[in-house]
């Protein structure tokens, strides 16, 4: 099957494909979910490179993670090759509609972006805190994410809040690109640290999982080179076919929010939603970095 985008015939193979069983959904389906909501993930992937999670026999088998972008893709897709330790990645980048729906042709059920742009891969342009509950209440997520929002605002950090279309949240702070991701995940870790000693029996850093308990994981190990975090509007692998979906704060108030709320069906409904839509300008996180260590040293 091909579909028209903008200016190009997409090809999407084998449309009928059944990629959630439990949901009777396509690939069809998802690709044209992927083409209707291009106008609000478009500008949330443009110029980053993707990590690709691809389902060719379905969410029900494991599938793959996908970065180097394989011989077969179209010329016409924009890529960006990027040092690692012992050679280089060329990555995948989704810079318009067409490119979108070609992948979700490809089985891309999920793509994940980096935090950074290809232009300077070592100065991200995003921090985010990935808010990891240990079960399937939501009540600490939008709790934990209330409590992190206020220790930003106390450093003059705006943020975004998403659901993740899995089981929690993501708190994104939007950079002006000025820092190394060492220093920003060095900062975010910092912060983190600050929140869980303030919230010592609800909240957690530590990273092994037999070491956290009952207490939601802090995890900021996201913000690193070749890191990636789920992208907003993606789909997930999960049966219900949920969506990050980005949240105006005013939501987290509401005790029937779950991070499975939207999904592909949706599609619609997020393209009138307005969160998002006049996001906060990029900061720098050397100054907070400063007003952090007066708060910790202040206990």
């Amino acid at each position: 099957m091909s579909v028209r985008v903008g200016r190009r015939e997409v090809e999407v193979p084998r449309p009928d494909k059944v990629l959630f069983p439990d949901d009777a959904l396509t690939k069809d389906d998802l690709a044209g979910y992927y083409r209707r909501i291009a106008p609000r993930m478009v500008p949330q992937l443009r110029g980053r490179p993707l990590m690709l999670e691809r389902h060719p026999d379905g969410i029900d088998d494991p599938g793959f993670m996908q970065k180097d972008v394989p011989d077969h893709f179209p010329d016409w897709l924009d890529r960006a090759e990027l040092p690692k330790a012992d050679g280089t990645v060329t990555y995948v980048l989704c810079d318009d509609a067409a490119s979108l729906v070609y992948l979700a042709g490809q089985a891309c059920v999920t793509p994940h972006r980096w935090l950074a742009r290809a232009d300077r891969p070592d100065h991200p342009d995003r921090l985010v805190f990935d808010l990891d509950p240990p079960g399937e209440d939501f009540a600490p997520v939008r709790r934990a994410a209330g409590r992190l929002r206020a220790l930003l605002d106390e450093l003059e950090l705006p943020s975004l809040a998403m659901t993740t279309g899995s089981r929690g949240l993501h708190v994104v702070v939007p950079l002006r690109r000025g820092e190394t991701f060492d220093e920003v995940r060095a900062f975010a870790r910092e912060l983190a640290d600050l929140l869980a000693a303030r919230h010592p029996d609800e909240l957690t850093t530590a990273a092994r999982k037999k070491d956290r308990g009952e207490r939601l994981y802090l995890d900021v190990q996201r913000n690193g080179y070749g890191q990636t975090a789920v992208a907003p509007y993606a789909v997930r692998a999960r049966p219900g076919a949920p969506v990050a979906a980005p949240l105006d704060w005013a939501e987290l108030d509401d005790p029937g929010l779950t991070a499975r709320r939207w999904t592909l069906r949706d599609a619609d409904e997020l393209l009138d939603r307005t969160a998002w839509q006049d996001p906060p300008r990029g900061h720098s996180t050397a100054a907070a970095r400063r007003r952090l260590a007066d708060l910790d040293g202040s206990g």
